[in-house]
């Protein structure tokens, strides 16, 4: 579990443009600020399924950019190959990404 909110954060971060203001808002509140479904429902006046619904919806739309776009995947794989490069062009790399 602990794994997988640190992969949707990180696709929030690629992605979080993407998303609706509500979108954001839920998913921020979920998962940085750590707020129950209850919580959040008694927060914004709405059920908490609808809540959940949100978030749930937010994090397939996440998981759906990231499998057209693979914008974090090849993140990863450019750190891999930084990790082996001369520490003058790994700096210069790194400015970039």
């Amino acid at each position: 579990m602990l794994e997988e909110g640190i992969y949707l954060n990180s696709l929030y971060d690629y992605y979080s443009e993407l998303l609706t203001e509500k979108q954001k808002l839920y998913f921020e509140e979920y998962y940085f600020n750590n707020l129950t479904l209850a919580e959040m429902s008694e927060n914004y006046s709405v059920s908490r399924n609808a809540v959940h619904k949100n978030i749930k919806e937010t994090t397939s739309k996440l998981l759906e950019y990231e499998a057209k776009l693979k914008l974090y995947e090849k993140a990863c794989k450019i750190r891999k190959v930084i990790e082996n490069l001369d520490e003058n062009i790994k700096e210069q790399i790194e400015e970039w990404i």
